[in-house]
């Protein structure tokens, strides 16, 4: 089971590594509307989803409550239940506020895994899990590693960088895997994937080294050029980046590329005035690459928003977020699209989003627009690297039937 989906990114690498999902869970209208679109409409999930339950937006905490039973009913069918809480409480840059119903979600998914029982959980979440405390003083982190203990699991977690497994940003992750205990004596999932690697990264053609931004970005460079009118916002005046069908693509941006004919979507640029395009030109032109401007740059051009990082082409990019603006292109005087974002996430061109592209403030705190998506997803590279070891891992329980994961 994927709880929490998003729109998809962690079901996406785990079906690539092998798993089937027959169940999905996202509350947000928007991400599932994304989700169901690439992955239940497609045939790529889906298959065996339960006639119990509608396919739709749907909440966990909901889940839990009302179909216990049902549920329970899945003891034996399911091998993985997946899946990451929201980590806006949890962030080190937000409220983490215990009381915060996001962080309060941790509860219902490990009430999931108590009704289905499954023989392996994946929970996936931002490193200040480790560190925030729940209400009754432990950390999330020993929370989770308590409840699992006490339902028969042997719990592993550690922090993993997505740029290790050729994801071109560096977002460190708290990832936490838990096995039926007993089932994989002398076994360290952590270990084994690190070993694992090096032939992961070989077989896509992305080692030694790590990818870079320009690795990422380079055939959606301008390169001097007027941008092309947007097909879907054109009317409204926005413009998009183009792919470039060159022959010089990175084996990064081939491997994104696989499966997606003709002009990916969601490539709509925003509508800078000339005041911010010349901001921009001093940006890139005064300030270091890769790191957020610091408070003398803020000043010296006049800017009230923090968190502003012109990308650095030669380097991995820093931690995808939710807003549009807080990266700055590493050569042009703009803002990014989401496909470039995307990109940066790991998500192949064919691979579309749905909804608003952005909110306005007062929305924000609740919607869930393209920027947003992407930003909160799981990177579907590491993801697939996650789910081929957990492959491994069900092997080695010697699970009489194909692995499946709902």
């Amino acid at each position: 089971m994927d709880l929490f989906a998003g729109c998809g990114g962690l079901s996406l690498g785990l079906h690539a590594a092998g798993f089937q999902c027959v169940l999905a869970i996202e509350a947000h209208a928007d991400a599932f509307e994304t989700y169901r679109t690439n992955l239940i409409d497609t045939g790529l999930v889906g298959d065996g989803w339960p006639e119990w339950l509608d396919i739709g937006p749907c909440d966990v905490v909901r889940l839990a409550q009302d179909h216990r039973q049902q549920l329970v009913g899945l003891r034996g069918e399911v091998d993985l239940v997946a899946g990451g809480p929201p980590c806006q409480g949890f962030t080190m840059n937000g409220r983490r506020d215990p009381d915060d119903p996001r962080s309060r979600m941790v509860s219902a998914y490990l009430d999931v895994v108590e009704h289905v029982r499954p023989r392996l959980v994946l929970l996936e979440n931002v490193p200040g899990f480790v560190s925030m405390k729940a209400a009754g003083g432990d950390t999330y982190a020993e929370v989770v590693r308590r409840r699992l203990g006490e339902l028969g699991y042997e719990v592993w977690a550690d922090v993993l960088m997505a740029s290790d497994w050729g994801v071109p940003q560096r977002r460190p992750r708290y990832i936490c895997v838990a096995a039926t205990r007993g089932s994989l004596p002398g076994i360290h999932p952590f270990e084994r994937l690190r070993t694992e690697r090096r032939g992961f990264l070989g077989a896509r053609g992305l080692w030694p080294g790590p990818t870079t931004v320009r690795d990422a970005l380079s055939d959606f460079e301008l390169d001097g050029r007027e941008p092309e009118p947007d097909p879907e916002w054109g009317s409204h005046g926005f413009t998009a980046v183009e792919r470039h069908s060159g022959t010089g693509a990175s084996a990064y941006q081939r491997l994104m590329r696989h499966g997606s004919a003709g002009q990916p979507n969601d490539r709509r640029l925003a509508r800078h005035s000339p005041a911010i395009v010349a901001r921009l030109h001093q940006i890139l032109a005064t300030c270091r690459k890769g790191a957020s401007l610091r408070p003398a740059d803020r000043e010296r051009l006049g800017m009230g928003k923090r968190c502003v990082t012109p990308l650095d082409p030669q380097s991995t990019a820093p931690t995808v977020t939710t807003l549009p603006d807080d990266f700055v292109h590493y050569s042009e005087p703009r803002t990014m699209s989401v496909r470039e974002h995307a990109r940066l996430q790991s998500f192949p061109d064919w691979f579309s989003f749905c909804g608003p592209y952005t909110a306005g403030s007062i929305r924000r705190k609740y919607a869930c627009p393209r920027y947003t998506q992407v930003g909160n997803a799981v990177p579907p590279l590491l993801a697939e690297a996650i789910g081929e070891s957990l492959l491994g891992l069900l092997a080695d329980q010697e699970c009489p039937q194909l692995a499946r994961v709902a």
